[in-house]
């Protein structure tokens, strides 16, 4: 199996945990490379379900070294915290590798994050309010304390006395929030490094070294392509390289490296938080598919808001990762509708847009009126058993083949339930 990024081609919730624990056993390193916590990935361990949110699906194999690069911004409660629960159902963290410069979010940024939101009141950005933004906001203003930084005690108080300079009087005097001294986050934060220390490693090395012994990286992404910092719906996105791009900028292995890139894709989408939505339903369809789907969210509980299948996002997905295979996941969810629909354009302002408009303002509801074609559904057929392609009712069958004619990319792994058996396999090899 050669070396993989997997990566959301919509706005995050695609089933990224299933997929990536589905194809992972065949990979010798399972890395995340952007985000925080404030991704969620749903992974099956026998009959339990557990959420993830910083540590690598790849932890629930043995053969697997799962590796946090150093894109990604660490909160080390989050990650102990996680750590305990994983080993408390017998799952070793043993293995996990940490990368030395993965930036640290601190008290500061939650609170931070959480004021700007309450400050934003209406045209509030959806964050999860987890500190990331302000993590990363650091990071660029070359201000960020890094993993490394909390290995030398002297080294982590001067750098927290020049970042609480800055934060203490914009708590204080902008958002009347309390304020935090040195000593009062070194009470908390250092007793985290001893945790960490043994997991601590130079990881660009690593994966750079594993490749050159021949070995096989999955690069899992968090978030999705519509989220990116660069390429999404921008303001309203997150603060890292979400697209296939950011495994090499989050873990510093080169683009020469990658052999394949997996989109994910729901047979629908979704989106939390904020943000324009071209596809939009606010009727009894985008209810049946909150509710048939389970659309709330692994880490906040947000309901999901829903649509129908984007195939202009599909198409710039495919464009913006260099896709060369995708999954398409809750196929089983259209079971509930005598129809399905499919944009395959947008209207705005007297002008069709079949590709991703360079004006955000065209996507706006006020603005926008998508283009859908019609396709006849399957409705109260149950595909959740089914394990070929050819086992899926024929209409189900010609839904595949349609968003694969309209998106130009094989969709070689279908998903038809939530269980890890619940898949059929396509010219996967």
């Amino acid at each position: 199996m050669p070396s993989t990024v997997l990566v959301g081609a919509q706005w995050g919730d695609e089933g990224k945990g299933k997929i990536t624990d589905l194809i992972s056993r065949d990979f010798d390193y399972v890395v995340r490379y952007q985000g925080g916590n404030n991704a969620g990935h749903t992974v099956i361990h026998g009959d339990k379900k557990l959420a993830l949110h910083l540590i690598p699906s790849g932890v629930m194999y043995e053969s697997i070294t799962p590796v946090i690069g150093n894109g990604v911004v660490v909160d080390p409660h989050v990650l102990t915290d996680e750590m305990a629960k994983l080993e408390a159902q017998g799952i070793s963290c043993e293995r996990l590798v940490i990368s030395c410069d993965a930036h640290v979010i601190m008290p500061y940024h939650i609170d931070l994050d959480g004021a700007e939101e309450k400050r934003l009141g209406k045209n509030e950005i959806g964050t999860t309010r987890r500190g990331i933004g302000p993590c990363y906001q650091d990071k660029a203003a070359r201000t960020g304390i890094r993993i490394q930084d909390l290995l030398d005690e002297h080294i982590f108080r001067q750098k927290l006395e020049t970042a609480l300079a800055f934060k203490n009087p914009v708590l204080e005097k902008i958002y009347g929030l309390p304020i935090y001294t040195v000593d009062q986050i070194c009470e908390e934060y250092l007793p985290y490094a001893e945790i960490i220390r043994p997991h601590m490693a130079e990881t660009a090395q690593l994966l750079n070294n594993a490749l050159a012994q021949g070995r096989n990286i999955l690069f899992e992404g968090a978030q999705a392509t519509l989220l990116d910092i660069d390429h999404g719906t921008y303001p309203f996105v997150t603060s890292s390289s979400c697209c296939a791009g950011g495994a090499c900028i989050g873990t510093g292995v080169g683009p020469k490296a990658i052999d394949r890139i997996i989109g994910i894709s729901k047979a629908y989408i979704t989106r939390v938080g904020s943000g324009p939505f071209p596809t939009e339903l606010h009727d009894k369809d985008g209810e049946t598919l909150c509710q048939a789907g389970g659309e709330f969210g692994v880490t906040t509980g947000r309901r999901r808001r829903t649509g129908w299948f984007d195939a202009v996002i599909a198409r710039y997905a495919a464009d913006c990762n260099s896709l060369t295979d995708m999954a398409l996941t809750k196929l089983d969810v259209l079971s509930e509708f005598d129809t399905v629909k499919v944009c395959v354009a947008y209207e705005s302002g007297g002008r069709r847009y079949d590709y991703f408009p360079m004006q955000q303002t065209v996507l706006y509801p006020d603005h926008v009126r998508p283009v859908f074609e019609e396709l006849p559904g399957w409705k109260g057929q149950d595909i959740t058993g089914c394990r070929s392609f050819e086992e899926l009712p024929q209409n189900a069958q010609n839904y595949v083949e349609y968003l694969e004619e309209k998106v130009g990319v094989h969709m070689s792994i279908i998903a038809v339930g939530p269980d890890r058996d619940q898949t059929i396999f396509r010219g996967w090899k």
